[in-house]
């Protein structure tokens, strides 16, 4: 078991066909105990149910900084530890540049990089102490290649702005044996984006990726297992293209 009692916090992670949900899942078969966070009570609940009884659920906004520390307390009340963090909330918005007004930029700035960085000081503590830790960050290829098919602009720059942080806490943790890596996934069919793409949209994206097909949630939850394993022990600070040769540099 690749996680044998390790514990693994995922933000984002209720949905039934999300990339939170399928990490979730594959860290719970590799051993872990996992807590699903999600803005939902319930739906955070239910889904830790689904995963079995040790697992735990919680309501967390992680654009609440108190929120995000009391989570955080929660999971080392119950577990005396925290191993990893997925740092999978985010949010989108497919809008041009001059449709992006204050509250748009906010909301998606505040969910997919502010969140990133109040989760991440919610649990650095305790990693510290334990002088262990690997935190992953979703990040997207939107960052990369300047847009996406779903993302606006302000979702590009919120998505650049994840693998930013993540590189400079990779190398300010270090010290601590923790590491800090990036996950850049491709157009991953999920419930935000099954019911978008008609066949037309679909065929012509496919075109353009090397692989021959879209991405799946269980791609992202692989490498997310892979990052916040012991295989991945000597990474720290890279970016990880899991988008089928969408984007190849």
């Amino acid at each position: 078991m690749l996680l044998d009692s390790k514990v693994v916090i995922v933000t984002g992670a209720a949905s039934p066909r999300g990339i939170g949900k399928a990490t979730a899942k594959a860290l719970a078969a590799q051993g872990a105990r996992v807590v699903i966070l999600d803005l939902r009570k319930e739906d955070a609940e239910s889904a830790s149910r689904d995963l079995g009884e040790e697992h735990l659920g919680l309501a967390c906004d992680v654009t609440d900084k108190a929120a995000c520390m009391a989570a955080a307390k929660a999971v080392i009340e119950k577990y005396s530890r925290v191993d990893g963090l997925i740092n999978n909330a985010g949010i989108t918005q497919p809008l041009k540049t001059m449709d992006i007004g204050a509250d748009n930029f906010d909301a998606v700035i505040d969910v997919n990089l502010r969140g990133t960085l109040y989760m991440s000081q919610a649990v650095i503590p305790q990693m510290r102490e334990q002088k262990s830790g690997s935190i992953v960050c979703m990040s997207s290829v939107s960052a990369q290649r300047g847009g996406g098919i779903f993302g606006g602009p302000h979702y590009s720059a919120a998505k650049a702005g994840v693998l930013g942080l993540a590189r400079a806490m990779a190398r300010e943790l270090g010290a601590d044996n923790i590491r800090v890596n990036s996950i850049t996934p491709g157009l991953i069919q999920t419930d935000i984006t099954g019911d978008k793409l008609t066949t037309e949209m679909r065929a012509d994206i496919i075109k353009g990726i090397p692989l021959g097909r879209l991405g799946d949630a269980a791609d992202v939850a692989n490498a997310c297992l892979f990052l916040s394993s012991d295989l991945s022990a000597y990474l720290t600070g890279i970016t990880l293209d899991v988008n089928g040769g969408m984007l190849i540099h």
